[in-house]
């Protein structure tokens, strides 16, 4: 039945989203709350670098299966197992205190991003196969909205909860969250069961990579990988410390919960859908270009936003408009990526260019938050800000060009 798929989807979307927007945005705002150094927010958000690279464990993923979990299917197996850990450590963060051991913290959030990942691979591939190809589309808009709602409950929901209970409990609530996956994958039947195939270096890695070589050829493959990889810098590397901004700046927990993230949400729902309409009407590549210059503008509103004084207004402008932004380069690269990838070698090929696309951004976005505080001791704090967020939206035009040089040459 259609309706049980999507709703499954849409509950595996959620729990997907959850650890996710935990480790890039929550663990960060309630550091800040503790007056940790931005620097330190900076690398504790970078460890979504794991993610990025989840291309590495692909394989295992579709070469094995848990035991005593694979009675259920080898794809709800792993998600089941996945989902059982992250509640686990999501628990153990709950009885963590930063004040006495980050470094504790910061490996219980590791794990949870590694569990994560995991997960993603599983959930992707379930996603996949649940239904045929005239039916994806309403399965990844549903997985959407189920990310997006956990992205919503996991920061507004928490900076609710914890401005009135504390933090231990935001934790506990968010593990008991992650129970409606659980509830999602007992929604289908057992027809997504497969044989495990044992994957060989050749079939599961060069196969593939030979794949996009041949297709493209070697140099245009080098500079759409390139593309790929420049293309989300500024949105990653801003958005790491996006959240502690807000709050850094003067604005109380209540304030970002209400104003930023609900705005944030809305805007980048309308984004999702305007993104769509926009690759219709242009090119693809000519589409790529105007995101770029979006990304480029919008996020210049942060750095007014830091030096213009506390303004609820400005606040709710500038993050509205960086959501539509998101929304729309969100879909455009979805389409862009999904246009490269081969049919025959859709998973492996799908989660090396996903992982292609964050993994320098991750890496830049370690360092974040130690270029702010430097930035705030040569020229102050708020001035600090602004010269951070002057630089990331430079960090646009390496794409820019790329995807200039691709279309003139190759499109």
């Amino acid at each position: 039945n259609m309706i049980y798929k999507l709703l499954s989807i849409f509950l595996l979307g959620f729990t997907s989203g959850l650890p996710y927007i935990l480790v890039f945005s929550t663990i960060g705002i309630w550091l800040a709350t503790l007056d940790v150094s931005i620097s330190q927010i900076g690398m504790f958000s970078s460890i979504t670098i794991i993610y990025a690279l989840k291309i590495f464990w692909a394989p295992l993923v579709d070469s094995t299966s848990i035991p005593l979990f694979n009675k259920i299917g080898n794809r709800k197996g792993w998600i089941s197992l996945m989902h059982i850990l992250i509640i686990l450590f999501l628990l153990a963060i709950s009885f963590t205190s930063p004040e006495e051991n980050i470094i504790l913290l910061a490996f219980f959030v590791a794990l949870i991003a590694l569990f994560g990942s995991f997960q993603d691979i599983a959930v992707d591939a379930y996603r996949i196969e649940l239904a045929d190809i005239e039916d994806q589309g309403l399965l990844a808009s549903s997985y959407q909205y189920g990310y997006r709602l956990a992205m919503l409950f996991a920061t507004n929901g928490d900076l609710l909860i914890a401005n009135r209970t504390g933090w231990p409990l935001v934790f506990k609530i968010m593990a008991a969250s992650m129970f409606l996956g659980l509830i999602g994958l007992s929604l289908t039947n057992d027809s997504n069961k497969r044989s495990v195939n044992k994957l060989t270096f050749i079939s599961s890695i060069w196969n593939p990579l030979k794949d996009i070589f041949n297709r493209f050829g070697l140099y245009a493959s080098i500079i759409l990988m390139s593309i790929i990889a420049t293309y989300r810098l500024t949105d990653i590397v801003a958005g790491s410390v996006t959240s502690p901004f807000y709050y850094k700046i003067g604005f109380s927990l209540d304030e970002i919960a209400l104003i930023a993230k609900t705005t944030a949400l809305i805007c980048s729902m309308v984004g999702i859908l305007a993104g769509g309409f926009l690759v219709k009407v242009f090119k693809i590549y000519n589409a790529l270009i105007f995101g770029a210059i979006l990304m480029m503008i919008t996020n210049l509103g942060f750095a007014f936003l830091a030096i213009s004084g506390k303004s609820l207004l400005n606040l709710s402008i500038v993050v509205g408009l960086d959501s539509l932004t998101a929304g729309i380069v969100g879909t455009i690269n979805i389409v862009f990526l999904t246009s490269l990838v081969s049919k025959e070698y859709t998973a492996f090929q799908y989660a090396l260019f996903t992982s292609l696309m964050a993994v320098f951004g991750k890496i830049l976005s370690f360092f974040s938050g130690i270029v702010v505080d430097q930035l705030a001791l040569i020229s102050g704090y708020n001035q600090g800000w602004m010269m951070f967020f002057i630089f990331t939206s430079l960090l646009t035009l390496p794409s820019m060009l790329l995807i200039i040089f691709y279309k003139n040459k190759y499109a």
